[in-house]
């Protein structure tokens, strides 16, 4: 899958000097080099998820039931009324169409979309976590989103899972002795009460509490994006002509390949690189300042639950994205996560943090390439007329699902 990326990656970098093309016998003035790259956007060119070497139960399907049930499960929260799905919503693409994120408290950024993630090697807007079942594992012990602690969630699942969890992953421990909130990362009470007790039974609860998050994620790898008009279109007979799609909307399309250059980040079949640029996106303020990947960088080396880490069921040598992720530099600065355009425009506001209200002010955003508040913006301002703008956005309104 890595290597598919990276020659998306590549084809996508010959797409800036996109242009009609050399037209084919039909006159339609695609070339074939145009429709490959067009193909290459479909949901037919996804390749199956990915194996997952450090989650062993990652395609279990027993795991896939236990984690679907905890995604839903608001007891995993400080206050009994906040699960994943509270911000991951199933009819909402799993977010939550607000700016900030909201559990126990507000969060500082936007709820991503979990379609397809299995197939990205960083999660998060700044990538620090490098799995699906390390990333669901950070917001469980989050003060502004489930605000829980490791030995609470332990006993959830001794109370109320115990026979799926053992089907899996074996007995748990006796929890009797322990406290009933404790935890390194869930304020100062639990803190000390989890460095109280003994390494042996910290090692224990930190076995079940990644074992939460693997289950999760095996849940997770099963949600995958759904077609769009964009896709049946693809595979229609009238293509590449318009039909399925209108004139514009694919006037739209050759503006994301072309000099809208949309495709340098938005490419493959996610509508996405999985990387990670400053495009100069304005902070919000009254919000701490956000180094974005530069700072989850650091966050995804030094992560317990991580590809190498004690509870990855990994062998170093498969744990290739983080052992050779580049240091950690200025260059990352406010840059973040290209999110996908699969259906972008049922999700507003835009951005790591809600700043964008609409698809008209996003393309906008893009063409004026304006100054970064920190860090330096990879934009440069592009030549686009309004006619451009509206058929740009014309085409991103088709990567709505199929209704």
């Amino acid at each position: 899958m890595r290597k598919l990326l990276f020659a998306l990656q590549l084809l996508a970098v010959g797409a800036v000097a996109f242009a009609a093309g050399v037209p084919d016998k039909d006159g339609s003035g695609w070339s074939q080099e145009d429709l490959a790259l067009v193909r290459s956007l479909s949901l037919k060119a996804l390749p199956p998820v990915p194996a997952d070497p450090s989650n062993r139960v990652a395609d279990d399907s027993r795991a896939v039931e236990l984690g679907r049930a905890l995604f839903f499960d608001a007891r995993f929260s400080s206050t009994g009324d906040i699960a994943c799905a509270t911000c991951h919503l199933p009819d909402r693409q799993f977010q939550d169409d607000r700016p900030l994120g909201q559990g126990v408290g507000r969060t500082g950024r936007r709820t991503m979309p979990i379609a397809g993630m299995a197939h990205s090697p960083f999660l998060f807007w700044d990538g620090r976590k490098d799995s699906l079942w390390a990333q669901a594992l950070g917001p469980l012990e989050s003060a502004v989103e489930h605000g829980g602690d490791r030995t609470h969630y332990a006993r959830l699942i001794a109370k109320h899972y115990r026979e799926e969890y053992e089907a899996l992953f074996g007995s748990l421990p006796d929890l009797a002795g322990m406290p009933d909130n404790a935890g390194p990362n869930s304020g100062p009470k639990p803190a000390a009460a989890w460095n109280a007790m003994v390494e042996e039974d910290r090692e224990a609860v930190n076995v079940v509490f990644a074992n939460i998050g693997k289950a999760i994620a095996a849940f997770e790898r099963t949600i995958t994006p759904v077609e769009t008009r964009f896709d049946a279109w693809v595979g229609s007979a009238e293509f590449p002509a318009p039909g399925l799609l209108s004139e514009q909307e694919v006037a739209g399309l050759r503006i994301f390949l072309g000099k809208g250059q949309c495709i340098n980040c938005h490419n493959g079949p996610l509508l996405t690189d999985n990387h990670f640029h400053n495009t100069g996106v304005p902070a919000v303020p009254g919000l701490p300042q956000d180094q974005g990947r530069e700072a989850g960088m650091q966050l995804v080396r030094e992560d317990i639950f991580n590809c190498l880490g004690p509870y990855s069921d990994a062998e170093p040598d498969q744990c290739s994205e983080l052992r050779f992720m580049a240091s950690a530099d200025h260059s990352m600065r406010r840059a973040f996560k290209t999110p996908s355009l699969r259906g972008v425009a049922r999700r507003p506001p835009y951005m790591h943090a809600g700043q964008i209200q609409n698809l008209t002010q996003v393309i906008a955003h893009y063409v004026a390439a304006s100054k970064a508040p920190a860090g330096e913006s990879e934009l440069r301002p592009l030549d686009m007329d309004e006619q451009d703008r509206r058929n740009l956005e014309a085409f991103l309104r088709s990567l709505d699902a199929v209704r």
